[in-house]
């Protein structure tokens, strides 16, 4: 699922290109898409972008007359810049909107049609699109701090919480946690005051870097198929599953649960206990954390 950094990519690359421009068709293709009635999608038709923004994971075109288009991308859904008119891909394209200055393509390469589409009229309306949480960039440690220690759950918990922090998901949750040395399960009412103020910076410094990155890498051009990814070759634990860790050279571990993985490096964040997969436990009847030099390294 595209997070803070590939959102906000989205949102920069989309302002340049739409805002002050009419919004003149709107092409929906898949029937799964849009999840509001009123007002209807063709109400948007003819208005112009007024502004391009992120709400969480969102991304929001506010138009004239105090409308919003409300995008939620979920895991696969991903944007495309394209001439004028272009219709949809195969069996991925979801809708098309089309403007002056080319047509914005929404696909989704999954059977699983998670993505959607609300159009809203009113910014309480809007509002009620998100989540909560605070935006992990622009609070100081005192509010990052009074969030993170609400309720005491696991760090992977917390930091992925939209009610808590906006936009974090499964992967920069890792990234961060491996730059703050912290283990994923460990209970947010058992941290320090050094620890949270580790996290805190981590966090902030995790988000930067990656969104600095990405603005490097997307100069003069939109992000392509594949483009947008939860795998990047930059990251240190996230994806990286028995690859060596960029700090102390041990393998990459992971928890694997329902559809979500969970990397971190034993070494770095964990004392050096692995950390057992939760379905094997429930099998094997083992302990959730067990030494690394129990297995094989």
């Amino acid at each position: 699922m595209p997070e803070l950094p590939d959102v906000e990519i989205y949102v920069e690359l989309l302002r340049e290109r739409l805002v002050g421009n009419a919004l003149e068709a709107v092409r929906v293709k898949s029937m799964f898409l849009v999840r509001s009635v009123e007002p209807p999608i063709s109400a948007a038709q003819g208005k112009r972008v007024l502004a391009v923004r992120r709400l969480g994971k969102r991304v929001v075109l506010t138009l004239e007359d105090d409308l919003h288009l409300v995008f939620h991308l979920m895991i696969a859904g991903r944007f495309r810049w394209a001439k004028r008119g272009a219709r949809p891909p195969g069996k991925i394209g979801l809708a098309a909107f089309d403007f002056a200055s080319g047509t914005l393509l929404l696909t989704e390469a999954s059977q699983k049609k998670r993505a959607s589409l609300h159009l809203v009229h009113g910014e309480e309306a809007l509002a009620g699109h998100h989540a909560g949480g605070i935006e992990p960039l622009e609070c100081d440690a005192a509010a990052f701090k009074e969030a993170l220690t609400r309720e005491s759950h696991t760090l992977k918990r917390v930091l992925t919480d939209p009610r808590v922090f906006s936009g974090i998901g499964n992967a920069y949750s890792d990234e961060i946690l491996h730059a703050a040395r912290l283990s994923p399960i460990k209970q947010t009412g058992k941290l320090d005051d050094e620890e949270i103020v580790r996290l805190h910076r981590a966090t902030q410094a995790t988000l930067t870097r990656w969104l600095e990155a990405l603005r490097v890498e997307f100069v003069g051009k939109f992000p392509g198929p594949g483009d947008i990814t939860a795998f990047r070759p930059g990251f240190a634990v996230h994806g990286r599953y028995r690859e060596p860790c960029p700090v102390c050279g041990k393998p990459v571990q992971r928890i694997r649960y329902a559809d979500n993985e969970t990397n971190y490096c034993a070494v770095c964040q964990t004392g050096g206990r692995r950390l057992a997969d939760r379905a094997l436990s429930r099998i094997l009847h083992d302990s959730f954390a067990r030494p690394i030099d129990d297995v094989n390294s």
